[in-house]
């Protein structure tokens, strides 16, 4: 049973009591010592002790069990492995051959939960397919297998699956995808709307959409979330790109190439219109909602409106967001919000309107260094740079470092609330006796200027580069055996030993109630929506 047999002093519990109370005898496999551990609760001098990938243990130095293998943290913190709630490998190149080096790289960036968010071609199909095409989109129950097996043998990291629906068939088949594939989170990319069939080079096939969404695929998808209840939970891209089509005609009529003409490209209207609309579906479904990277005061007073009208609504924003401005020059969708918006949008995460923090890591299409991707004619500029190396980096610094943010909020956001909203706590997110032996040790006083020696994402380069940032993970356990570490004769993180990540299916809730046969019967929290009348 998982639980917080802690034990902060000497004084509180002799060494017997101590590890009779945490289930502890004998040897352990690995002890952590010299070190503080945070929690979303607080920090505090004590250390770890773990078996068989477990930790049995947490207590004074002084009383942790013998260990065959002991590792002095020598002052620095001791967090749950960050639990990356959104990440897109193979977005832009076959599955496996990005999950070889991403997921590496995510070890490295002190990730050991990945929450992996495909389209059914990204997963592993093949043979690959570069543009997607209609007929290319299937059934995740074709694609499931595929994802499952490349994970365990290929992944660094532990990963649960985020399905990025497109179609009715799709949709459909959620049942199938929560009881028998532990999939309970889907994700819905408004901005892609139905693409248009004889537009073969639209943007979103690059990354393996074949269809795109119509609202009936989102009321089916919500509808099937809404009668399994938690954990099963249905995300949105926010961005209404059918209006900032306007706005980026008008912007290149006006002669605009600069790197903000993205941003003004679809302003903060077009996310907050988004959350306002499907949140009312949300309310009259009951259904569990996710707002992916939330970045502006208009949504931040939409998600606040919605939960007050009891809508269980979570939102996550990241890295790029909270780091990073149109200033420091690229595309990425949402975009780069200004400096105003970005301050409120780190007030926005102490004061709880945004939940997570995720990555959204991704990596272009090769060649993806930076003299392939980049041109200062913003149109010209390719989408994306990679994400999942920001993370710390980021958050311990403008976050910790300047005094926007605490080390018990950073946990939170990265660690435990994820994993409670996806329903993985407290077998991850979590420092507690039972729990996976997950960890990130951090040093927080650890002055680093990025250069191409920090990265390791197969792109090879960082929007961090030349930049100065005050925090820094320094090794990386999963489940108890170290998967990353800033060795003392390294000039950064590296990637340590066989991949031994394993996919992570969730369990629904139990009881959930049958689908109705009259299918004009909703059974939700509600039960039958306004102007419907129940049927046999």
């Amino acid at each position: 049973m998982i639980g917080t047999a802690i034990v902060r002093d000497k004084t509180q519990l002799s060494l017997t009591q101590a590890l009779k109370e945490a289930d502890v005898s004998g040897e352990v496999d690995l002890v952590l010592k010299g070190g503080r551990i945070v929690t979303g609760d607080g920090i505090f001098e004590a250390g770890v002790a773990i078996r068989d990938g477990k930790i049995v243990a947490i207590a004074a130095d002084e009383l942790l069990p013998p260990a065959k293998k002991v590792i002095d943290v020598k002052g620095n913190h001791i967090l749950p492995g960050i639990v990356d709630s959104e990440a897109h490998p193979g977005c832009y190149v076959p599955f496996d051959y990005d999950m070889r080096t991403e997921s590496r790289a995510a070890a490295c960036a002190g990730v050991t939960t990945w929450g992996i968010q495909a389209p059914s071609t990204r997963l592993g199909t093949v043979p690959f397919k570069e543009f997607v095409q209609a007929s290319d989109v299937v059934p995740f129950s074709q694609s499931f297998g595929a994802a499952k097996e490349i994970i365990d043998t290929i992944s660094a990291v532990d990963a649960f699956l985020t399905f990025m629906v497109e179609t009715d068939e799709q949709a459909e088949e959620i049942p199938l995808y929560i009881e028998e594939y532990g999939v309970t989170s889907y994700k819905l990319y408004m901005q892609a709307r139905r693409i248009p069939a004889d537009d073969h080079n639209w943007p979103s096939r690059r990354a393996g959409l074949g269809v795109g969404i119509d609202d009936g695929v989102l009321y089916r998808v919500f509808e099937q979330v809404a009668r399994y209840g938690a954990p099963a939970i249905c995300s949105i891209h926010p961005e209404n790109w059918e209006i900032a089509r306007i706005f980026e005609a008008r912007a290149r009529e006006l002669g605009r190439t600069d790197l903000g003409a993205w941003t003004d490209r679809s302003p903060h209207m077009l996310e907050a219109q988004h959350v306002r609309a499907y949140a009312y579906v949300a309310e009259k479904l009951g259904t569990r909602m996710y707002i992916q990277h939330a970045t502006t005061p208009s949504t931040f007073a939409e998600i606040r409106e919605a939960r007050s009208r009891g809508v269980e609504m979570y939102a996550q924003t990241g890295p790029a967001w909270l780091g990073f401005t149109p200033n420091d020059g690229w595309r990425i969708n949402v975009p780069l919000r200004w400096e105003d918006a970005q301050e409120e949008l780190w007030k926005a995460l102490v004061r709880g309107d945004v939940d997570v923090v995720g990555s959204d890591h991704v990596v272009a299409w090769d060649p993806a260094d930076r003299e392939s991707m980049y041109s200062a004619n913003i149109w010209d500029c390719r989408t994306g740079f990679s994400r999942v190396e920001t993370f710390l980096p980021v958050m311990l610094t403008k976050g910790v470092h300047e005094g926007r943010i605490s080390l018990e909020r950073l946990v939170q956001v990265s660690c435990e609330n994820p994993a409670k909203i996806y329903g993985l706590y407290p077998q991850k997110g979590a420092i507690a006796v039972g729990a996976d032996a997950d960890i990130v040790v951090v040093d927080t006083s650890r002055e680093v200027k990025v250069g191409k020696e920090h990265i390791n994402t197969r792109a090879g380069w960082s929007i961090m580069e030349g930049r100065t940032y005050h925090g820094w993970p320094i090794m990386t356990i999963l489940r108890g055996q170290v998967t990353a570490e800033w060795a003392d004769d390294s000039p950064g993180m590296r990637p340590v030993g066989e991949p031994t990540g394993k996919y992570l299916p969730r369990k629904p809730r139990p009881n959930v109630p049958a689908e109705p046969k009259d299918r004009l019967v909703r059974t939700g929290p509600g039960a039958t929506l306004d102007g419907i009348s129940p049927g046999a």
